[in-house]
């Protein structure tokens, strides 16, 4: 009986192992939740971070948006002005050309022909006047068509004056050319030949 102890070891073991369990099991959970807590943090960080970022991209698309209205407006102001340029340019080319027309008018008008109206819509010239005789208003024609700043003539209409034998009204209608149509006209031509 030596060997036989009677003191309350078990008891005492485990309560030791209660103890270890209960101190693994705190901190345990002490390291669980400083686990989740880092996580959370880091989380959060990330997710201001991204918001941070969210909101830099936010400003610099609307200061792209406002510089791409402002570039449409300019693009818009560039074709107003363009067509305003076009505008002036085509009135610069077509300066000269009314003078020559005007000259063209006289040169044209044979003997016995008198204009009574000219009309111009676009480049249509619708020309009125009075005629001794048919033949004068075929050679006004023929004189038209040679010449280098109207072409096409068509007569329209051809009236006796009533009262007179010899006079006539007629209504002609040609167009306003320029000697580069007719060059161009001509080449075209010879080309298809």
């Amino acid at each position: 009986m030596a060997h036989i102890n009677l003191l309350p070891w078990r008891e005492e073991q485990r309560q030791e192992q209660t103890r270890q369990f209960a101190t693994i099991t705190v901190l345990s959970m002490l390291l669980t939740g400083a686990i989740f807590f880092v996580v959370h943090v880091t989380f959060n960080n990330q997710i201001d971070h991204q918001k941070y970022r969210n909101k830099i991209l936010q400003e610099e698309i609307a200061t792209l948006d406002a510089s791409l209205k402002q570039i449409a407006a300019l693009e818009e102001t560039k074709e107003q002005l363009l067509a305003r340029m076009d505008v002036i340019q085509s009135l610069q080319q077509q300066r000269p050309q009314i003078v020559h027309l005007f000259d063209d008018f006289v040169r044209t008008v044979p003997e016995g022909i008198y204009l009574i109206n000219i009309k111009q819509q676009a480049s249509l010239l619708t020309i009125k006047g009075v005629a001794e005789s048919n033949g004068r208003v075929s050679a006004y024609m023929r004189n038209i068509d040679s010449s280098e700043w109207m072409a096409t003539p068509k007569l329209q209409v051809i009236e006796t004056r009533k009262g007179t034998l010899r006079s006539s009204d007629f209504t002609l209608i040609t167009s306003q050319s320029s000697p580069k149509d007719k060059k161009d006209k001509e080449e075209s031509k010879g080309g298809e030949s």
